[in-house]
């Protein structure tokens, strides 16, 4: 068996035996061409503080395996016939894009297979929040129904929605949210139709009722929800956070919930994750999940097909299916 058909094995393997993991594989030309399955090891590179699977080809080339953390360039560094990195993610704000794009590597990612379940997911944390779906759960679960009947929530159709990143995601959340007669608004980096278009996110949030996070996570996007956004937002208001953790200041959101600044909050990402704020833990106007935005059988195996795909056309020397650089 080559390195290369072993690899995909790793891609399967990661995503069966590691919950919420963002897999980076960095494919030397070597080991995708050497023969037999190699040595196969578990370790831990302290100085990038993440469990790497290191399979050793038999001239000594290498294929790596990183559970969730940045890619510092001493990795890079590290492998100096690294040629392809195909990223298990449709965001790259884990890979130093600057230092690939430095050493001519090249890196892909698995876009759109994922959109699709990301937006079926936010609408369903609107849900939740509106109607109170987990504390009803509780509720029951608790046996207080026995003592009375369950506080009223708040209607789920017709609610103003704005959208912090009108990409591929955003535009999927959006189409759904049609159905349910929400007015849309947005940010964006450039103005799209169809929906009102708001250039401050400010004003966006003092227009909306629910404000959903879907852009990317860049300089610019780090923090994008502030204490300003948030107070904007208002006592009414409801984020959903689907995109990055570290969109949201986590400390100003904590505060606005516990000072009842905000009305609630639904997140898939954390910014350490998978450390949660622990006053988060206890508040009842909070639907917090680990980050399985994409997580069904259907679309784990869509990611996993696209990464070996574009590994396969890489090594037969044929156009990647999706090119980041």
């Amino acid at each position: 068996m080559s390195c290369i058909v072993l690899g995909a094995r790793f891609v399967m393997l990661a995503r069966i035996t590691v919950n919420n993991t963002w897999l980076l594989l960095a494919v030397t030309r070597e080991s995708a061409k050497c023969g037999g399955e190699g040595r196969i090891s578990l370790g831990t590179t302290r100085p990038m503080n993440a469990r790497v699977l290191s399979v050793v080809g038999r001239d000594g080339s290498h294929l790596w395996w990183a559970t969730p953390t940045t890619v510092p360039i001493e990795m890079i560094e590290s492998l100096p016939r690294l040629e392809i990195v195909a990223s298990y993610s449709v965001g790259l704000d884990k890979i130093d894009m600057e230092k690939c794009r430095e050493k001519g590597i090249r890196v892909t990612n698995t876009p759109d297979v994922l959109t699709d379940d990301v937006a079926d997911l936010a609408i369903g944390l609107i849900m939740a929040v509106l109607r109170r779906v987990s504390a009803s759960d509780g509720f029951v679960r608790s046996g207080k129904w026995k003592d009375g009947d369950f506080r009223l929530a708040t209607k789920f159709s017709g609610k103003s929605v704005g959208i912090v990143g009108l990409g591929r995601i955003g535009s999927a959340i959006a189409k759904r949210a049609e159905a349910f007669r929400y007015p849309i608004s947005y940010h964006s980096r450039s103005q799209k139709p169809h929906y009102k278009y708001y250039s401050n996110i400010i004003d966006l949030a003092t227009n909306c009722q629910i404000l959903i996070v879907a852009c990317a996570l860049t300089k610019e996007t780090h923090h994008i929800v502030n204490c300003k956004v948030i107070d904007a937002l208002g006592p009414n208001g409801i984020l959903i956070n689907i995109g990055r953790g570290a969109h949201v200041d986590e400390p100003e959101l904590v505060s606005a919930l516990l000072e009842g600044r905000l009305a609630g909050a639904r997140l898939d990402v954390y910014e350490n994750e998978p450390e949660v704020p622990e006053q988060l833990l206890g508040l009842d106007n909070v639907v917090l999940l680990p980050h399985v935005g994409s997580n069904t059988e259907e679309t784990s195996k869509a990611m996993a097909d696209l990464v070996i795909r574009n590994l396969e056309t890489y090594f037969g020397n044929k156009p990647l299916l999706t090119p980041v650089l």
